[in-house]
């Protein structure tokens, strides 16, 4: 099976890989917004929020949390994409503060594919599923010429403790996770361009789950609180999670960090300083930026948001772009109280979970957005 598999290059199969393969945020954002507001009172954050994932309420203490992502190959062995298809999918659920129980696979695979890559896809994304505690329980597939992979997955949070995107307070830190650079070590990966350090540190995160980081951001917002953990059935009292230190939350995943920012600005009604110098990068992503291994997701990106942006001088035509990098299974942006900054980053750092703070929530403001060195 192996010998079988290692003939075939996925990344060669498919126009775009992994979440630069998504549709521009600009036609999203469009179509979105012509849609009807959502009637249900027990819909406590929909699709007109444009937060990560969706949270409905089905008793006082519970609710569900619920997501779908998939999308191409951005490597080439097959295992390994199922496992960073999971990773990406289940990552929603944790920006939210919740935890996931199900999964549901979503399979695109040619009808004259081999099996033995299909097999692969579905053992990776099952091991990081696996590794989440999260059950696969079924799937739905469909005969297509360029693979597709990834699940809809179904969690639990308590709901007045759920993380939107929205809530940052002025004063706040950013706070982020991981770091930036996947895309455009993807596409250099396509073009059989990228070292195999840079794609080694690319893989590394993206099939590094997001949980370790939740686990201690939840753990970090439960401090004196009596209702315990997410999904937990004995909770009574009424506090709201703009009540907690951690205000606002979400993943950097397809439209990268500067457009991701801006949702969580507007959702705030706040504006943000990032600063460039501060930011993480993976190793190879300036160099892949250098060669010209621009995703077309990238582009798109910058077209929609950096109308929002102020450069301050200082920041460097490289660093600029990468901003808008989309991200495939990213990290976490986090706007957190300022007194507790670096007791949630120093807490993050001591359960291996790299993060560092990269700027600060101010009044609401044009730009929406200042980079600055």
């Amino acid at each position: 099976m192996q010998d079988t598999i290692t003939q075939v290059r996925l990344t060669e199969t498919v126009k775009a890989g992994g979440c630069a393969s998504k549709l521009s945020p600009a036609i999203l954002d469009r179509v979105l917004g012509e849609l009807p507001k959502q009637t249900d009172p027990n819909v406590l954050v929909g699709f007109d929020h444009a937060d990560d994932a969706g949270v409905y309420q089905i008793s006082p203490s519970t609710a569900l949390v619920q997501t779908v992502d998939f999308f191409t190959p951005m490597v080439d062995d097959p295992y390994t994409f199922g496992q960073i298809a999971a990773t990406n999918a289940l990552s929603d659920v944790y920006a939210m503060g919740g935890h996931p129980i199900t999964a549901l696979a979503h399979v695109c695979f040619p009808a004259s594919g081999d099996v033995a890559i299909l097999e692969a896809i579905l053992a990776g994304g099952l091991s990081k599923m696996t590794e989440a505690k999260c059950s696969v329980i079924g799937g739905h597939s469909v005969r297509d010429e360029e693979i597709k992979f990834g699940y809809s997955v179904t969690g639990l949070i308590h709901p007045s403790k759920v993380l939107k995107n929205g809530g940052a307070k002025v004063g706040d830190r950013l706070v982020f996770t991981k770091a930036l650079g996947t895309g455009v070590i993807s596409t250099a990966i396509k073009k059989g361009a990228a070292e195999q350090s840079w794609i080694n540190a690319a893989i590394r995160s993206m099939t590094t789950l997001n949980r370790g980081a939740a686990e201690v951001i939840v753990k970090f917002m439960s401090k004196d609180d009596p209702r315990g953990t997410p999904g937990s059935t004995s909770a009574t009292a009424e506090v709201q999670a703009s009540d907690h230190r951690v205000h606002a939350m979400t993943d950097v995943t397809g439209f990268g960090l500067i457009a991701h920012a801006r949702e969580m600005a507007l959702a705030s009604e706040v504006s943000l300083r990032l600063s460039a110098d501060r930011i993480p990068l993976l190793e190879g992503a300036l160099e892949c930026i250098r060669g010209g291994h621009i995703p077309a997701g990238l582009r798109a990106n910058r077209e929609f948001a950096e109308c929002v942006v102020r450069y301050e001088d200082g920041v460097s035509d490289d660093i600029k772009t990468v901003l808008f990098d989309p991200q495939t299974a990213g990290g976490l942006l986090i706007a957190v109280a300022p007194d507790t900054s670096a007791e949630l980053t120093r807490a993050l750092n001591q359960a291996g979970v790299p993060a560092v703070e990269i700027g600060e929530v101010l009044q609401a403001a044009k730009p929406l957005i200042t980079v600055a060195a």
